[in-house]
């Protein structure tokens, strides 16, 4: 029986820390089947989906990936998934929206929050907080790639992102994937 897992991994930026943590995914005969690896801060960061067969299987893993946070501080945490493979769902749909501006609390929240209330599915969300060269003013920026139903209607989401653009003093826009 395959099982599958969710793992978490994070450490002190340092060369070697995805080897070590794909090492025991590879020792336990179990297959990565999507990632997403990053450096944040001066951390590294690993959230993994892996695969593998046999009885027991969470037990090893557990027990290997407290062996890494012994022996080489890497901070390491499983779940078992009740995963079924999602239809290949067309790009219909799907829309990126960036938003950039002056670094302040709250955007992620109220960006997030504006788009639960409107029902809309966050697939993926990456932001990068930098400095601008010339002023060290810090500087914010987001992409997201968020899945609206056909339901809702794109001129009120792009109203209301308006308006949170003008609350916030950010620039927001919206744009719609094509196939």
């Amino acid at each position: 029986m395959e099982h599958k897992f969710i793992m978490t991994a994070f450490g002190k930026n340092r060369s070697g820390i995805v080897a070590e943590i794909t090492e025991i995914i590879y020792e336990n005969q179990c297959n990565l089947e999507d990632t997403n690896m990053g450096r944040l801060a001066d951390e590294f960061t690993l959230i993994l989906l892996l695969t593998g067969k046999g009885d027991g299987l969470q037990d090893k893993l557990s027990r290997d990936c407290k062996r890494l946070e012994r022996e080489k501080d890497i901070f390491v945490f499983i779940r078992p998934l009740e995963y079924h493979q999602p239809v290949i769902a067309s790009k219909n749909g799907l829309h990126k929206i960036e938003v950039e501006g002056i670094d302040q609390t709250g955007i992620v929240y109220k960006v997030a929050r504006l788009l639960a209330d409107k029902n809309i599915n966050i697939e993926t969300l990456k932001s990068k907080k930098k400095f601008s060269p010339n002023s060290g003013t810090a500087m914010y920026s987001m992409e997201i790639n968020a899945k609206i139903s056909d339901t809702v209607s794109l001129e009120d989401v792009e109203d209301n992102l308006e308006l949170l653009a003008n609350e916030l003093h950010v620039d927001i826009s919206l744009t719609s994937y094509r196939e």
